[in-house]
């Protein structure tokens, strides 16, 4: 599979983002959860609930024929409702999800720079995420430069300078 594009993420997109979302919450697929369970829960459903509010950003990759095949997103938390990956206020946390017949192709890496390129272009210094322990992600994030600040029992939190 070859051919990609990425477009910025705009207020039409929170569809494409559950998707999304549901792909990146599914990343071990012998824990696997279907749609709606992974919606419903409000922990998941808080980094796609309201798109796109004040502060959100993203972007989204698409095949030739427009059909999304993943997305890289970002959003700020307040400190007393914080996201998996919060570090601080005004530090955006992303989230990322492929498609499972696009992962290793490229696409996740060419999302994750855009979205460092976007978060740079809007202000800010620095982004978070969390990845599970095991998560394969997890080394694309090393390898684009974000480093544990934290580690869980389950989790670490991952953050990067963007400027």
């Amino acid at each position: 599979m070859t051919g990609f594009r990425i477009r910025p993420a705009n207020g039409e997109d929170a569809r494409v983002l559950s998707d999304m979302l549901v792909e990146a919450a599914n990343w071990n697929v012998s824990r696997a959860r279907p749609r709606v369970a992974v919606l419903e829960d409000p922990t998941v459903l808080r980094y796609v609930a309201g798109w796109k509010r004040p502060g959100d950003f993203g972007c989204v990759a698409e095949d030739a024929h427009g059909a999304a095949v993943g997305a890289c997103w970002a959003r700020l938390f307040p400190a007393d409702q914080p996201g998996k990956g919060f570090v601080a206020v005004g530090v955006p946390e992303l989230t990322l999800g492929v498609n499972a017949q696009w992962r290793a192709q490229g696409v996740g890496r060419a999302l994750l720079q855009e979205l460092g390129r976007v978060a740079a272009s809007s202000g800010a210094a620095r982004l978070s995420l969390s990845v599970d322990h095991g998560n394969f992600a997890q080394r694309l994030y090393v390898s684009e430069g974000y480093v544990t600040v934290q580690s869980r029992a389950t989790a670490d939190t991952m953050v990067r300078a963007v400027r």
